[in-house]
């Protein structure tokens, strides 16, 4: 039967679909509206129920509430120890997410999913370790409020008054496996709260009196069951798009970031509008030209809210310009949006004669997009803090530039007043050398400074009386002033021109290496070129140390530093930042500075990844300077695209591989083809010889007896010719073959190869041509006569009886060997791969035997092996060629 075997390609497939399906944890939640409920007794009474049905099942932490009826729960299941962490004096327990991972329960309950960990642990909050949890396939049970889900923060505030400062992104619960919902009516849970079932008594009157009112309560509870109920419409529209996958919405949410405390609540109210809506979530960023004056204070809040944003599902967009409302206005028209979300506290108009407000522009620029803008129930006005002005600091050279230009002018002024020009004509000098001051100058205060003695100088050296700073005409003050607007109008529009001018380089810089990488990356072939090329790429961008852990045979590598200046990098790979680079190849997230995970790191890390699979860690060394989000984004790009380059490395390579598995595989089966056939004739005619001799030895004559051994005999050296070539031929194959050269005299070889030759040479004439000289080749000898043998051999097949062999020697730059027939010949359309394995041609053999079509490649591959070229010609007027080049050995000869 003959045997089945899967495509190499096939068993890729399926290994890569057995490594994606991998399982992963899954994650319950029991929600409730408010502390009591009956959460954390809800999770462990169901604990209990899968432990008796034979779940391995632990505690890796329960907040210790001091409630009888849950503490009672709490006995009969395992609990892993918590981690003591020492935080300012007080001692912390915290969940052990290590023993946990270490422990892998099928099922472990974690308490307080919005829980906040101290400084020490892996994660800055617990839902990241629950994450960690379910990503090492372990399952979670875990508790939370309605309070603590982000996009719900700020309606929950305007209820009851209070900011809940610890919050988990909306993805974590709705991605959830499961929610259980933990409900009972207000009136009863202020009954338990007076019963001291939820906090002790001076506890619980505090609580009543801040909370735990009958108001609070049913708005709280309406908001859990309402959030509960969105839950399930998310998973119905999912279900719903999975099945038509034309599923298309029109809907595109757009909110305005900035740096305003109160701006977190805008972003909220439109993600739940997308979510509600059903559509595409953008925040977008208007960058000023007075951005780069903002204070570290307004820099690390804006950081926060586009951060949030992000949490939140939105695509972080960022743009310039100084009109915000305008450049806002484009976008949402380029981009196809719908709506955009406006705080209340950048509408509010002072004076009607005040400059209009963002609102109002945004309706000018707009006018078919819908604005809606949220009001912020008691929080007063946000008031964009003054810029800070840039540091004033007087350099000689611009100094020199100003004091320059101003006498000059002034030289100019004077020629002109010489000539009689009009006053107009030399103002006009003093506005332009103004004008060229703010452009030769590095800071505004030159240009302002220009401005005002331009005007003083004016007036000393051109108006009446001269060379003083008075001035007869009445009408002078008012020239003065307007030559000083004018001036400074100039000037503030130069710099503005500088300040945009430099914004667009910057930008301009950053597009050319996202576009300079992707050429490079596509030129590189091997993965030490692609990551070569992305880190030296992200070291021109940052201008920062980039460190790079390449992945191979599922294990990180050692670091690659590639440095953007003289500075020392061995604070980069030190033992804690390896770990938190093997944290990020394991987790396939983002870790280190900047991030709430192992964020005391020196450098911030992320995976080199495509299709989930992720092929090394980047860190850059941040030196506690946070990315902006358009670096961010940059970076992200420049790492998908490195992620492309290296998928797209390997799936060569492996296609490669595949290849070199199916031609391995042909080979195999040609090999057995012909070895089946070539093995049976010989064989078979041995063993019926033998048979022969052996029942009827006696009554044979003498002649008889002689022809069968000399079969016998014949056969028995092909079957060791056809054996010999097999061995060289694998020999080659797999680079074993080791060429023994000595220097040989050609004649001698040429001769003892005649020796060897098929016993079927008697029905042939073979001439050989001696040289006339002593011709030395530097050869291995045994491989040299076993290719005489093969080609005269393959004469003697392929010709038929009394055809004439001729075996000559020519010395000309090297040694010449040409071996000739007047056969039939070869057809042309066969001289191209008369020397490729397993070639028989077309011709019929003049004996029995089938040629494999070893005998001739194998010449090829020991005449290369010697440095020289073996080819096919005809032979005029009939037959054959096959020429031989061979290195001459020159000899020396010592008199």
């Amino acid at each position: 039967m003959d045997e089945l075997r899967m495509n190499p390609n096939d068993v890729l497939r399926r290994i890569t679909e057995v490594e994606s399906a991998k399982p992963t944890g899954q994650l319950k939640i029991f929600f409730g509206y408010a502390a009591g409920v009956g959460k954390t007794y809800a999770m462990l009474k169901e604990a209990h129920e899968l432990k008796n049905k034979g779940v391995d099942v632990v505690i890796g932490y329960v907040e210790p509430h001091q409630r009888v009826e849950t503490q009672a729960l709490v006995e009969g299941l395992e609990q892993i120890p918590t981690q003591a962490i020492d935080y300012r004096g007080l001692i912390l327990n915290e969940f052990d997410l290590d023993s946990a991972i270490l422990r892998k329960p099928a099922l472990v309950l974690v308490d307080e999913l919005a829980h906040s960990n101290a400084e020490g642990c892996r994660h800055a909050k617990r839902y990241q370790d629950i994450e960690e949890l379910l990503r090492a396939g372990i399952n979670v049970y875990t508790t939370i409020n309605v309070q603590h889900i982000e996009s719900l923060n700020d309606m929950v505030q305007s209820i009851t008054g209070i900011v809940v400062r610890e919050r988990i992104p909306d993805d974590v619960f709705d991605n959830a496996s499961q929610v259980k919902l933990v409900d009972i009516e207000p009136n009863e849970l202020l009954e338990r709260l007076n019963n001291g079932k939820i906090y002790k008594k001076a506890q619980a009157q505090s609580a009543q009196l801040n909370f735990f009112d009958i108001k609070n309560l049913t708005a709280l509870r309406e908001i859990a069951l309402r959030r509960c109920a969105d839950r399930i419409n998310r998973i119905s529209e999912k279900v719903r798009q999975l099945e038509n996958n034309e599923y298309y919405t029109e809907e595109h949410i757009l909110v305005c970031l900035s740096s305003s405390p109160t701006n977190p609540k805008i972003i909220r109210t439109a993600s739940r509008m997308a979510s509600a809506f059903r559509g595409k979530f953008t925040g977008l960023f208007v960058e000023t030209s007075d951005f780069q004056s903002l204070s570290d204070d307004i820099r690390k809040q804006l950081r926060a809210n586009i951060h949030l944003a992000q949490q939140l599902g939105a695509t972080i967009e960022l743009v310039y310009g100084d009109d915000v409302p305008l450049q806002i206005a484009e976008f949402a028209r380029v981009s196809g949006v719908s709506k955009i979300v406006l705080g209340r506290s950048s509408v509010k108009r002072k004076y009607y004669w005040s400059k209009p407000t963002l609102s109002e522009r945004l309706t000018e620029n707009a006018p078919n997009l819908d604005i809606y803008i949220i009001p912020e129930k008691g929080v007063p006005y946000y008031k964009t803090k003054k810029k800070q002005f840039e540091k004033v600091s007087f350099d000689i050279a611009d100094v020199f530039k100003s004091i320059a230009l101003l006498v000059i002018t002034t030289i100019i002024g004077t020629i002109f007043y010489q000539l009689h020009f009009s006053e107009a004509n030399i103002i006009t000098i003093y506005i332009l050398s103004v004008l060229l001051t703010s452009i030769v100058t590095k800071q505004r205060i030159y240009s302002l400074i220009s401005a005002f003695v331009s005007v003083l100088t004016f007036n000393y050296f051109f108006t009446e009386p001269i060379f003083t700073f008075s001035a007869y005409d009445s009408g002078y003050p008012a020239t003065f002033l307007i030559m000083f607007i004018a001036a400074f109008i100039t000037s503030t529009l130069a710099v503005k021109l500088k300040q945009h001018a430099r914004q667009s380089s910057q930008t301009a810089y950053r597009t050319k290496i996202l576009l300079e990488t992707n050429q490079l990356l596509q030129k590189a072939i091997k993965k030490e070129e692609i990551v070569s090329v992305t880190a030296n790429q992200l070291v021109k961008l940052f201008d920062k140390d980039i460190v790079i852990y390449m992945v191979d045979k599922d294990e990180l590598q050692p670091p690659q530093i590639f440095k953007s200046g003289l500075g020392s990098t061995s604070a980069l790979v030190t033992e804690n930042e390896k770990a938190v680079a093997a944290w990020v190849y394991k987790n396939n997230k983002h870790a280190g500075a900047s991030t709430n995970t192992l964020g005391s790191a020196a450098c911030l890390y992320l995976a080199i990844r495509a299709n989930d699979n992720v092929y090394g860690v980047i860190g850059i060394a941040l030196n506690n300077q946070a990315l902006e989000s358009f670096e961010n984004n940059i970076l992200l790009s420049i790492l998908g695209e490195c992620g492309l380059a290296l998928e797209s490395q390997r799936a060569i390579k492996e296609r490669e591989d595949a290849a070199v598995l199916a031609k391995n595989e042909q080979l195999r089966a040609n090999l057995l083809r012909a070895i089946s056939h070539d093995l049976r004739t010989p064989l078979t005619s041995i063993s019926g010889s033998a048979n022969i001799l052996l029942a009827s030895e006696d009554a044979m004559d003498s002649e008889t007896k002689k022809k069968l051994y000399t079969d016998i005999y014949d056969d028995s050296l092909w079957l060791i010719n056809l054996v010999e070539n097999l061995l060289s031929v694998t020999r080659i194959e797999d680079g074993t073959m080791n060429l023994k050269c000595t220097s040989e005299l050609i004649d001698e070889v040429i001769t003892e190869a005649m020796n060897h030759v098929n016993r079927n040479k008697g029905h042939h004439k073979i001439t050989v041509h001696h040289p006339d000289e002593f011709i030395f080749v530097k050869m291995d000898a045994r491989l040299i006569i076993q290719v005489i043998i093969n080609i005269v051999d393959n004469a003697i097949k392929y010709t038929p009886d009394g055809s004439e062999i001729v075996v000559d020697v020519k010395k000309k730059d090297n040694v010449i060997l040409e071996i000739s027939d007047n056969g039939p010949g070869i057809p042309d359309d066969a001289k191209a791969k008369i020397f490729d394995m397993f070639f028989t041609g077309t011709s019929k053999i003049v004996d029995s035997r089938r040629s494999m079509g070893l005998g001739l490649a194998l010449c090829k591959s020991i005449i290369t092996a010697h440095g020289g070229e073996i080819s096919v010609h005809d032979n005029k007027p009939q037959g054959t060629i096959f020429r031989c080049t061979l290195p001459l050995e020159e000899v020396v000869v010592h008199e």
